[in-house]
């Protein structure tokens, strides 16, 4: 018998939050411990404003909050600015508070940057600048893929400042905080003339970022995939 999925949703600043759970009682206080890690960026951030202007990692200073070094150490590993990373990192926050409070099935969503657990199989969509794929395609997670982040960078989007010219960009990695700023570091490689060399490219530069699972490159009707992504399940 499948677990009665509960639903929750808020907005805090720039963060629109929608999270699941087999838990109601799990929803509420991650949601009061993503609101406090935020507080606790923005306060780091106005006292340290290079953090949130930088294109290229940063490291925190000592002491900082175990939110800042989450996201310093991603945009480490993946070349890019801290903030490349806060919408996994805020995901990320949501998904360990509710497996500590043991729920079974618990889905973070942070403006299209997920963090995920699961002990039986859900579906998640796959975003997409490519009308055609978008929100049609998506990944069956099962329990031995979890915990599990999955972010897409597209440079078809004004969300988010991208360089790159991919329709999307798809990361499977071990969290949402590295998904989110590796896609954001192999979206700005998928560029040129050339199509199928730029994805190409970027899937070069998803093998080298430590932690990275697998990734899903789509430009212009061609698609480029590596590494141990969930089953990819059509959506109807």
């Amino acid at each position: 018998m499948r677990r009665v999925l509960h639903e929750y949703n808020f907005t805090s600043g720039e963060s629109k939050i929608h999270m699941k759970s087999d838990s109601k009682e799990v929803l509420i206080k991650a949601a009061e411990e993503i609101k406090q890690h935020r507080r606790e960026l923005l306060h780091y951030i106005n006292e340290h404003p290079e953090f949130r202007y930088a294109m290229h990692p940063v490291d925190p200073v000592e002491n900082a909050p175990r939110i800042v070094r989450v996201m310093a150490s991603a945009a480490s590993k993946a070349d890019v600015g801290p903030m490349a990373s806060v919408a996994g990192a805020l995901a990320d926050v949501g998904l360990r508070s509710m497996l500590k409070l043991e729920a079974s099935i618990a889905i973070v969503e942070n403006g299209g940057e997920i963090a995920a657990f699961t002990k039986e199989p859900i579906i998640i969509s796959i975003l997409s600048g490519d009308t055609i794929l978008s929100n049609r395609i998506g990944f069956c997670l099962n329990r031995e893929d979890c915990p599990i982040g999955i972010a897409t960078s597209s440079s078809r989007t004004s969300r988010t400042l991208s360089f790159g010219e991919a329709d999307s960009v798809t990361i499977v990695a071990d969290d949402a905080s590295l998904a989110d700023a590796a896609a954001t570091a192999i979206c700005n490689s998928v560029i040129g003339l050339d199509i199928k060399e730029s994805i190409k490219r970027g899937l070069e530069r998803a093998k080298r970022i430590d932690g990275v699972r697998g990734v899903l490159i789509i430009r212009e009707g061609y698609s480029g995939i590596w590494g141990n992504l969930p089953r990819i399940v059509r959506i109807t």
